[in-house]
């Protein structure tokens, strides 16, 4: 059993965050101690790290609750599962695009900028909105 402090500094989520997940549901009510100190269990920090991991791959927080029910019962979920991740892998390729565009656009105006003469054609170009 792992008290909050030591959670924090393990997986580097904040204690407002954990109080908050629990809040929401997200996670299970923590096993409190009589003086109502939160123990984190072995089966909690799995949880915590498989929501972890599930934000870095662009997951909201509405869609990491529906992956923990799944979780639960990973082969009958498993159309549901892949159907969320395709989703999910699709906006990412989106983004993916449009972060490639904005590179592009970026590198473009640096180079302008370094060769101008007058004003700042990176400026110029974010104040046409």
């Amino acid at each position: 059993m792992m008290r909050i402090g030591e959670v924090v500094a393990e997986l580097g989520i904040s204690a407002d965050t954990l109080r908050y997940y629990e809040k929401i549901n997200l996670m299970p009510r923590v096993h409190r101690s009589s003086a109502g100190v939160r123990a984190y269990s072995d089966k909690d920090l799995s949880r915590l790290r498989f929501i972890k991991r599930a934000q870095r791959m662009g997951f909201s927080l509405d869609e990491i609750a529906q992956l923990l029910d799944f979780r639960e019962n990973p082969q009958q979920a498993k159309p549901k599962v892949r159907a969320l991740a395709h989703k999910k892998l699709a906006a990412i390729e989106e983004h993916l695009v449009e972060l490639s565009t904005l590179r592009d656009e970026l590198q473009l105006l640096t180079n302008l900028c370094g060769a101008s003469q007058d004003g700042c054609p990176i400026l110029d170009e974010i104040d046409k909105g």
